[in-house]
This record gives structure tokens, sequence and C-alpha cells, in this order.
């Protein structure tokens, strides 16, 4: 007895020992040894990871040029949410087919019939065996269901208007994304421009202080605090390098390639007419009203969810079928060859269903309400949208005023002080601080232009009218001759 407890003990260890080591994967431990190692893992996975590699791009080679316009049609044809939702309308559009299909024309469906059979025998006949085969053919329709057949051509109708609605507002979506992307990046390079032209401003300033130093007419500080100054504007300059490159790499992601892809955009201006525009932010709102595809897509929503209504209450009442059966049989015996048919008309009714029915249309009201909110929710927001976008460009546009005429003085004041010091008659302070200055009045009107191209864009594409041009003339976004003039 021991002995055999012994073994069964030794059993039960041994197949627990089985149980609790996991096999290999693809010949290489399948867990790292210990929390402070590393997994090893098989050659397959090593391959794939190469495989991936050979198809990186290079971001040494010279950078590709695209205007703004192949900027945003490379985004739309790359971007996985315009394909998501285009395959989405697509499937939309073959359920709507089907869907009115089933609905409209009759059900044929054909076969072939063979059956081996033996009648029991009775009294004064004999069993008889007998082998019956041959083609048939069924059809069905229902000639009338009060409506239900109807709600559900319409359901699958709107289900498939939503679907294509949602794909115009991804598109107008991605446009933006895209476009935001470009003038961030543009607008960085802008900056970077700025910066080398403050570095250089700075440089002359020291350069001018060495002089007056070495002629005697400056002391040690002058020098100094101009070297500290075109440090700082020689930091400025590095740090926007690096900026740039980065805002590079979010431009190529969101035109859907690897961050590290090589491309450009020359001589794209930040705005060569600023203007307000000459419509009404009551008239926009009207305009988005009309055309945004979000709220398009839950008015299609609420009308499918209506139709849903007539379709389960057409489940309570009759229903009107028309059943038709031909076959022609073959027979391994005589007499019982031959075409045979079969044609019935039939109304069925459902008497009981468990209260299902009250409750399924009960759930249908609720859930067409329920679209109802859900699209006038969407008309408070999109009305929001526009508004927001409405003042955002008419403070952008006055910012653009405001920061060239700050850029204007403050070139005017550095020149004042940059001959004075010269002269003798100015101090290496008053140099930097108007130096200094005119470079944050550079930034601030590069600022000032990309936002309120930005900020049209967004109005654009609030109202629903922004296109894949990348251009600012956005119809009906027309500019307000007497508003602000061209800057």
């Amino acid at each position: 007895m021991k002995r055999a407890a012994l073994g069964t003990a030794t059993l039960a260890l041994v197949a627990s020992g089985c149980a609790h080591s996991p096999p290999t994967i693809n010949g290489v431990a399948p867990t790292p040894a210990a929390p402070s190692t590393l997994w090893n893992p098989p050659a397959t996975v090593v391959a794939a990871g190469a495989r991936d590699v050979a198809g990186l791009v290079n971001s040494s080679t010279t950078p590709r040029q695209l205007n703004l316009a192949q900027v945003v049609d490379i985004a739309l044809r790359n971007s996985p949410a315009t394909k998501v939702s285009w395959t989405q309308a697509r499937a939309a559009a073959d359920v709507y087919g089907s869907t009115e299909g089933r609905a409209v024309f009759p059900t044929i469906l054909g076969g072939v019939i063979a059956n081996q059979q033996l009648t029991a025998p009775t009294p004064g006949r004999a069993a008889v065996e007998r082998a019956q085969y041959g083609p048939s053919i069924s059809l069905s329709y229902t000639v009338l269901d009060f409506g239900g057949r109807t709600g559900s051509i319409d359901v699958a109708r709107q289900t498939a208007v939503a679907a294509n609605l949602t794909h115009n507002s991804t598109v107008e979506n991605t446009i933006l994304q895209v476009e935001d992307a470009a003038f961030t990046y543009l607008g960085t390079r802008a900056q970077r421009d700025a910066a080398k032209a403050g570095l250089d401003e700075a440089t002359a300033a020291l350069d001018a202080a060495n002089e007056r130093h070495r002629v005697g007419l400056a002391t040690i500080a002058d020098v100094l605090q101009a070297r500290t100054a075109r440090s700082q504007a020689e930091l400025d300059l590095e740090t926007l390098e690096g900026t740039l490159l980065v805002t590079r790499g979010g431009l190529a992601v969101a035109m859907g390639l690897p961050a590290n892809t090589p491309i450009d955009i020359p001589d794209v201006p930040a705005a060569d007419s600023v203007h307000f525009v000459a419509e009404s932010v009551d008239t926009l709102i009207a305009i988005a009203v009309r055309n945004r595809p979000e709220l398009a897509t839950a008015r299609a929503e609420a009308a499918a969810a209506q139709s849903q209504i007539r379709v389960v209450k057409a489940a309570a009442l009759p229903a009107l079928a028309l059943t038709a059966t031909g076959a022609t049989n073959g027979s391994s015996v005589p007499g019982f060859s031959g075409p045979v048919y079969q044609v019935g008309f039939g109304i069925q009714m459902p008497l009981f269903t468990g209260f299902s029915n009250q409750f399924d249309t009960r759930a249908a009201q609720e859930q067409y309400q329920s679209a109802l909110a859900r699209a006038e929710s969407t008309k408070q927001q999109v009305i929001q949208q526009v508004f927001t976008a409405y003042y955002t460009l008419r403070t952008s546009t006055d910012r653009v005023g405001t920061t060239r005429d700050l850029l204007a003085s403050a070139e005017q004041s550095e020149v004042v002080a940059r001959e004075r010091y010269k002269e003798g008659v100015g101090s290496i302070v008053d140099l930097l601080v108007a130096q200094s200055a005119l470079a944050s009045a550079r930034a601030e009107s590069v600022n000032s232009r990309w936002e309120w191209r930005s900020a049209l864009a967004q109005l654009a594409h609030d109202v629903g009218v922004l296109n894949a041009r990348g251009d600012t003339s956005f119809s009906p976004l027309t500019p307000a001759p007497n508003i602000r003039p061209d800057r």
C-alpha cells in the first residue's frame, strides 16, 4: 500500500510539473529566465522585424517638394480613417441593395432531389420500393405586410446615407488635420528664419561692441553683454531648428507617412491677403446647419430610427404570402413520373408573442426620440463651433494688423538704437533691448499670420465648406472689403 501510494504521488508530481511547463515557442524558451533578464525572440520574430526595416524610408535623401494641395491629397489617400469610413459606406450601400432585393423581388430557390422510398405493405397490396429524382424550383413572395417591407428598405437607405455622410465628415476632418500640421510646420519654419535674422543682428551688435572696445570707446562690459545676447539668439535658433524637424515629422504622420519621410513645402506665404469675411455669423450658422455632414448624419440616423418603428409595428399585423413549387419527378416505378406543382396563398398573423412586440414598439419609439435628441445636440454643437471660429478669425484678423504695426515700430527702433550706438551717443543696453523687442515683434508677426490662416481653415471646416485645395478662398467665405484692409 505504501509503495502504491508513493508511486501515485510520484506520478502526480511529474504530471503537475509537466502541466506547469509551457512548450517552447519556435524552439526558444517561452518566457524570460528571470524578472531581470530579457527574452530572446525566435528567428521568425527577428525576420519579421527585418522585413519591416527593409521598407523604411531614408531621411537623408533630398526632401520631396510638395505644395499644400499635394500634401492634402496624399493625406486623403493614405489616411486609415478615410479608408475605414469609405469601406463602411460601401458596406452600408451593399446592405441597402440586399435589403431592397429581398423585399421587392421574390425569392426563387432551385434544387435537385433524389430519394429512395419503401412503402409498407397493406392488405391487398405488397410493399413497393421506388427511387424518385428530378429538379425542383420554389418561389416565395410577401405580397402585403402593411409597411414592414418599405420600412426595412428605408432603414437600410437612411443607414447608407448616414454612412456616406460620415465619410464626408471624416474627409473634412482629415483635411483640417493635415492643414493644421502643415501650417504648424510652415509657421515654425518662418520662426526659424526670423531667428536667423535675429542672430545676424546680434552678431552685428557684437562686432560693433568689439570695434568700440578696440578703439577705447566702450568697456569690456559692452562686449560681454553683446556676446551674451548673441549666444541667446544662437540658442533660440538651435531650439527652432530642432522644433522644425519635429513639426516636419508631425506633418509626415498627418499625411499617413513615416515620421522620417523627407518632405518640404516651399514658398507658401502665411497670408497673401488677410481679410475678414463678408457673411455675418448668423448667415454662416445657417450655412453650417444646412451643410455640415455631422448634422446631416444625425438627421439620417433619426429617419432610420423612425422607419424602424414601422417595421416593428408591421410585425404585429397580418402578412399575405405567395408560395409556389414546381418539380419534374423521375421514378424507377412506372406511373410515378411526371411534373408536379403547388401554389398557395397564406395569411400569417401573430396571435401572441409573449408581449415582445409591444416592448419592441416602445423600444423603437424611444430609440427614435433618442436619435432626435442627438440630432438636436449635434445642431447646438455645430452652432457653437461656428460662433467660436467666427470670432476667433475676427481676433486673428485684428492681430495681424496690430503685429504689423508692432513690427514696423520695432524695426525703426532697432535702426535708431544701432546708429546711436555706432555714433557713441547710445548704450549697448539700449541696442540690445531694441533688438530683443524686434525679435519678439517678428515672432508675433509670424504667429499672427499663420494663426489667421489656421483660423480661416477652421471656420471653413465648421461651416462645412472646407475643400482640398489648401488655399484660403473658401466659398462662401468671401473677403469683406470694408471690415479689414488687405495687409
